[in-house]
């Protein structure tokens, strides 16, 4: 009975040891973050934070009009879909959760912006700073930012448009729609606010309504 009671006990030691460490090995709100400067460019400055839990947040600094100097803050918060969640955290670990260096560090690239990745969880917090490079996994995650940058950014000019130019909403849409259909964007649904108020909108033309409409469809699937 000693023998079986000791080896209930070491038994009972060793789960308690599995699920400890289980518990160390997985990441409890763990967030992948993506940075770009870019002074060049309009965004001149964003960054976008996708959390485990798909809470996700896209901020950016950039000229209220393409005839304008002046820039404005935007921020925007949205949930993200579960296949970006799942893929962001796939390439993130793919990535080697950014640690080492990820900038290629080779002569003739062009400068196309500041980068920054950060993973970060209870257990960690590592950023890593490039402008190319040429592990698969990192350009993937870039890429995928910069189509989120580009939906969040439709979002931006969309609020601008309905609430100081409205006819200038249907040229913006109509591009939002084509750049859709060819998969250059990502995460329609976090503009889904901006885009029920256009559909919803009687002063817009139904034209435009229409654009917006598809859009959200498009959106939630």
């Amino acid at each position: 009975m000693r023998i079986v009671g000791r080896l209930g006990m070491f038994g009972l030691v060793l789960w308690c040891g599995c699920l400890a460490a289980l518990a160390q090995s997985s990441p409890v709100n763990a967030t992948v973050s993506f940075t770009l400067d870019f002074p060049q460019s309009d965004p001149s400055h964003y960054s976008i934070r996708v959390g485990d839990d798909g809470i996700s947040a896209y901020e950016s600094e950039a000229r209220v009009g393409a005839q304008s100097d002046e820039k404005d803050s935007f921020h925007l918060e949205f949930v993200a879909s579960p296949n970006t969640r799942t893929k962001v955290f796939d390439l993130a670990r793919k990535s080697n959760f950014f640690q080492g260096q990820l900038e290629a560090n080779k002569k003739n690239i062009a400068m196309s912006g500041a980068k920054t990745l950060t993973y970060k969880d209870a257990q960690r917090n590592i950023s890593a700073n490039y402008n190319y490079s040429l592990i698969p996994a990192v350009q993937e995650l870039t890429a995928l930012f910069q189509s989120i940058s580009m939906t969040c950014e439709f979002g931006r000019r969309l609020q601008y448009d309905h609430h100081y130019q409205k006819l200038a909403l249907d040229e913006e849409l109509k591009r939002m729609e084509e750049m859709s259909k060819d998969g250059s964007l990502a995460e329609v649904q976090a503009v889904g606010p901006i885009l029920t108020k256009i559909a919803n909108d009687s002063s817009v033309m139904n034209v435009i309504r229409a654009r917006a409409q598809r859009l959200l469809a498009a959106g939630s699937n």
